[in-house]
């Protein structure tokens, strides 16, 4: 522990009026306070000295030099003092600091001492939590903190940070099971749910916090460093978090799911609802914006879709069982399917290699009215993807091949037995293919099956005559087009 460490302490606000570095390297050895104007026989070597100034006399020069020169001569590593009793740090005191070779840190006055004390020793205490003995555990004080915080509704990220704030500078993470960072500590730099999550391999130690509904939705609490800190404290905090997500993260996960729900139940309604305000009233107690844009998705498993959606930070989003409803920022130009495409896998990867997970999005949607014809869309998507394609929006449905991949398998079954049935699988219809594929020419069917033309005018012919469809029509052509792509 050292003078420099509190200084980069962003909850206490002190500010450095004097120090050279050399001087602010040194080992904290403790906490003394004291307004004793001669305060050397209570100091230990490598102590800091808290100060409130009471003993000071505006412009008295001598006593200044004679405080700091016995916290020299007993050795201490700094002086702190405080800026409550005159509104400042006197510059007599700095002047005698920087003879002396004192360093002086100015503390203000909302920051108390108690707060410097407790922040010199919990530090001292990650100090020594990091060395061999590994069954150290959460100090008492830490502990009920985090009780405090827990009944009092703060988030994760303030809980990451109090929990591991006696550990020093370690990095920690609260991950979802798919990569995406829940919160993370000040000095844990950010990393991309790529490298995350999905089943990648991840350096350090992994505590899981588990759910009781579904893998899409587990914790993780993650040290890159594994001697960071003791297991026995990170399995404390994880236990800090499971106690989080049994209690408030579930009420507040109800109430958003309830409401989603009921726009589901709207959407997904037959016929639509006699109150044409209805939808509106669901969409805000939803929590999306009034008035559009939207867009709708829809997924092989909701949970699923509900942690993909969660890594689109900047939009927001409704999601019920198996539909989700987005609101899109017109001035963002928000691509949404084309930014779940890479976090997919991710989702994925924990449903494990047994889970179907598909997604098809529907197109944007201005008002409240139009979001049923994008649940329509986003189905239709949704059943054009395939385990190549998870992904799609309806959108990329600009081709015959991909508008007719969201047909049903026994739709288009029906509808190429019925069109080609009669060719069988033979001679006739490969020309047929050939046929078509060389945009009806003669010739170059003819050089690509080694026939002679006038073979190809015989076999398009018996082709035209079983299936009833004339080859110089193009709606023609299209049937039997489309009929080979069904197959």
């Amino acid at each position: 522990m050292h003078v420099l460490d509190l200084l980069q302490s962003d909850n206490l606000g002190l500010t450095l009026l004097w120090g050279e570095d050399a001087l602010l390297g040194q080992e904290v050895s403790g906490v003394t306070a004291t307004d004793l104007e001669d305060p050397r026989r209570f100091l230990g070597p490598g102590e800091l000295v808290l100060s409130g100034l009471v003993w000071w006399t505006d412009g008295d020069l001598v006593k200044a030099d004679r405080f700091v020169s016995a916290l020299a001569e007993a050795g201490a590593t700094a002086l702190l003092a405080g800026e409550e009793t005159h509104g400042r740090v006197p510059d007599e005191l700095v002047a005698a600091c920087r003879a002396h070779r004192v360093p002086l840190v100015a503390v203000p006055a909302q920051t108390s001492f108690r707060a410097v004390t407790e922040a010199v020793y919990l530090r001292q205490w990650g100090d020594l939590s990091r060395r061999p003995n590994r069954l150290f555990a959460l100090p008492e004080n830490v502990r009920a903190e985090l009780s405090r915080l827990l009944e009092g509704g703060a988030g994760p990220a303030e809980l990451l940070d109090r929990a591991c704030a006696h550990l020093g500078k370690v990095a920690c993470y609260l991950l979802t099971a798919s990569g995406r960072t829940v919160a993370r500590t000040p000095s844990a730099p950010a990393i991309p749910a790529q490298r995350a999550g999905g089943g990648a391999p991840r350096e350090g130690l992994s505590l899981r916090i588990e759910s009781e509904s579904t893998p899409y939705d587990a914790w993780l609490l993650h040290v890159p460093d594994a001697d960071a800190a003791p297991p026995r404290v990170l399995h404390e905090i994880a236990e800090v978090f499971a106690q989080y997500r049994d209690g408030r993260a579930r009420r507040a996960d109800a109430v958003r799911a309830a409401a989603s729900r009921e726009l589901a139940v709207l959407l997904e309604a037959e016929e639509p609802a006699t109150d044409p305000g209805a939808l509106e009233e669901a969409l805000a107690a939803a929590g999306l914006p009034a008035g559009g844009p939207y867009r709708v998705l829809t997924a092989t498993d909701g949970d699923a879709l509900a942690e993909a959606l969660a890594h689109l930070e900047d939009v927001p989003y409704a999601v019920g069982r198996s539909v989700a409803v987005l609101y899109e920022d017109q001035d963002a130009a928000v691509d949404v399917p084309g930014r779940l495409r890479p976090v997919w896998p991710l989702v994925q990867a924990c449903g494990g290699p047994e889970a179907d997970l598909r997604l098809g999005a529907g197109a944007p949607a201005s008002g409240a009215e139009a979001l049923r014809a994008s649940m329509h869309q986003a189905r239709f998507a949704l059943t054009a993807t395939d385990e190549t394609v998870p992904v799609r929006a309806v959108e990329q449905l600009d081709s015959l091949s991909a508008l007719l991949s969201g047909v049903p398998q026994e739709v288009r079954s029906v509808y190429a037995t019925r069109t080609l049935g009669a060719l069988g699988d033979g001679m006739l219809r490969e020309t047929l293919e050939v046929f078509l594929a060389n945009n009806c020419s003669w010739t170059r069917t003819a050089e690509a099956l080694h026939l002679h033309v006038n073979t190809v005018h015989y076999r398009i012919e018996r082709v035209e005559s079983l299936t009833g469809r004339d080859l110089s029509r193009l709606d023609h052509k299209l049937d039997l087009y489309a009929a080979l792509r069904c197959t």
